[in-house]
């Protein structure tokens, strides 16, 4: 059943510049502020909403979210000369302080604390319906989590908002990395608690308990704490709320929202046309995304797969018993079917640049999150929901963490389980390409099978991220890859001027 996300007013601070004259130094009786409106579980839950709002609004899940994560992996190239200046800084590695792209999900992701922080907050405050206050303000600690958790990985440490600011000088200092890292553990181990397992009906797409535990292994792989992680993810596993799709695809079209492989995900309808202006989503009547406009191939084209990423999948003409079906499930290939079969997709229709596949040059597009499965829309906002984590990744998660605790069976296992899904039907590990007699054989095989399995998911950023840190990268799949500069990106600059806790000597390495 579809979710409809919608946003409540958000507070503003409530300050007034004052006058001389004191008659004029009055409140207006009828503005909402953060002391009149959250009164009752029910106006908690509308603040809420406004937190799941602007992880639809173009700063965040609606395009600019995206854009930063698979600009900063290896997973894509440009689709041709028409990609903006902000988004090439970010794909070669020449970002700089002022990058409209990454200061767009800066400053969503501090949206999204702000309203959550309101939330957390006022809401002990509120009595009339004790189980329903104490779920919002779970659910506020769980997006809270995840924007720290987004903000630590691709900036370190950053400043560190645990209440909502109430005075223009209630700005904070950069925190450490690892100071983020308790407030997340702290914010997802309450929300676990006091999450229910599922939902139904108009609530379906709200963070669960088993989300919390999910995003809290996340927090912990990222961290390099691999026991804490097992903990976690074996958690999400046990519950027995999430399966895979039998059908791939099922997790990236339009028909199949919130199933049972989404273990998070924001929620879009097709709905009007994308609020282009400002932030997007966010404030709207509109619910739809721009993925599907912005990587179609019949669309802009702004992203393509890379050709590395391509000759990452098993294929026969490697010498591979089968071809990896998610080959074809992730990308379009000229001469395959689109619009519901109705048309086949020939190299005229598809703009910009081709890339080596199997040693022809070829425009090969991505297919996941794009539309023209059913349609032939050359301009198309879609409401296909943006997953944040499934259940595939929580496996994957979870191999890693057996392979690191030495258990290399139980690594297998759950490797061979995601290719066992009746539509990947992939033969299991060991094979020829990816034996597995050891430990370092075995992270080799989930190197591949989270690429292949997650790609363009805004997985692959995260995972180089963290593999660097811990040593485990054979080589440097960045190439532009400058150590002391690329790990993460820079503080932006509008940060750094209007926080007065913040100077230069905050800004990170090399920027």
């Amino acid at each position: 059943m579809k979710r409809h996300y919608f946003t409540a007013s958000v507070v503003a601070l409530g300050l007034l510049v004052g006058c001389s004259t004191s008659n004029l130094d009055k409140i207006n009786p009828n503005q909402v502020t953060t002391d009149t409106f959250y009164q009752t579980a029910s106006q908690l839950v509308s603040g809420v909403n406004s937190v799941y709002a602007v992880w639809q609004s173009a700063n965040l899940t609606g395009r600019e979210w995206f854009f930063t994560h698979d600009l900063r992996s290896d997973d894509v190239l440009a689709g041709g000369g028409q990609l903006e200046a902000p988004r090439n800084q970010l794909l070669i590695g020449a970002q700089i302080p002022g990058n409209a792209v990454m200061g767009s999900v800066w400053n969503g992701l501090y949206r999204s604390i702000h309203r959550a922080n309101v939330i957390i907050t006022k809401g002990p405050e509120v009595t009339d319906n004790p189980a329903l206050v104490k779920r919002a303000i779970a659910e506020a600690k769980f997006l809270r989590a995840l924007a720290y958790t987004e903000l630590v990985t691709l900036w370190g440490g950053v400043p560190l908002y645990t209440s909502f600011v109430t005075a223009v000088d209630g700005t904070k200092p950069r925190a450490s990395a690892d100071e983020v890292y308790a407030a997340i553990i702290a914010d997802l181990t309450a929300a676990q608690t006091d999450l229910p397992a599922s939902y139904g009906g108009s609530d379906l797409g709200r963070a669960t308990s088993g989300a919390a535990s999910a995003l809290l292994g996340r927090a912990y792989l990222q961290k390099g704490d691999y026991p804490n992680a097992r903990t976690q993810l074996q958690k999400v596993i046990s519950s027995g709320v999430y399966k895979l799709m039998d059908e791939y695809t099922d997790n990236f079209t339009e028909e199949s929202k919130f199933n049972a492989e989404g273990v998070f995900e924001i929620g879009f309808s097709k709905i009007g046309d994308f609020n282009w202006d400002g932030d997007g989503n966010d404030g709207g009547a509109n619910e739809t995304t721009t993925r599907s406009q912005e990587y179609s191939p019949i669309g802009w084209r702004n992203l393509i797969p890379s050709a590395v990423l391509l000759a990452d999948f098993e294929h026969t003409a490697k010498g591979d018993p089968k071809t990896d079906p998610r080959l074809k499930y992730s990308f379009y290939f000229i001469g395959d079917t689109f619009n519901n079969g109705a048309r086949v997709l020939a190299d005229a229709d598809v703009q910009g640049n081709g890339q080596v596949f199997n040693g022809v040059t070829q425009k090969v597009s991505w297919r996941k999150y794009t539309a023209l499965y059913k349609n032939a829309e050359t301009f198309y906002t879609s409401g296909i929901n943006m997953k944040i984590i499934r259940y595939a990744d929580v496996l994957l998660g979870m191999a890693e963490c057996e392979n690191e605790a030495g258990n290399t069976a139980a690594a297998i296992a759950l490797m061979n389980q995601v290719r066992a899904r009746k539509s990947v039907a992939m033969p299991p590990y060991p094979t020829a390409t990816y034996p597995v007699n050891s430990k370092d054989e075995v992270f080799r095989a989930i190197v591949h099978e989270r690429r292949v399995e997650l790609a363009g998911e805004q997985v692959r950023n995260r995972d180089i991220v963290r593999w660097r840190a811990q040593n485990k990268l054979k080589t440097e799949p960045i190439a532009y890859f400058v150590k002391g500069r690329q790990e993460v990106l820079p503080i932006p600059q509008q940060e750094l001027d209007n926080n007065d806790k913040l100077d230069q000597k905050d800004q990170n390495p090399g920027y």
